[in-house]
């Protein structure tokens, strides 16, 4: 088991299947919107106390390893 995968679980019957840190409901995504929102890490802890930093990271890192496996490609204006 790698350390994502202790943080981060998947189950149907919570956040209907979201990736969330384990033993609480606080989904991966929820994670990345307030870091894109420009919340900082600490931040993000101070609001959600069961939270750790390496569970934050390891959010990070999920997230990352999802994106890998897509190809995803931009829309520019001139190519609509």
């Amino acid at each position: 088991m790698t350390v994502k995968e202790q943080w981060i679980v998947s189950d149907p019957n919570v956040m209907m299947g979201k990736p969330v840190i384990a033993g609480t409901r606080i989904t991966v995504e929820l994670i990345l919107e307030k870091l894109a929102a420009g919340e900082t890490i600490e931040q993000i802890l101070d609001a959600h106390p069961r939270l750790t930093r390496e569970a934050v990271l390891a959010a990070i890192a999920f997230a990352k390893e999802a994106l890998r496996a897509d190809v995803i490609y931009p829309v520019t204006e001139g190519t609509r």
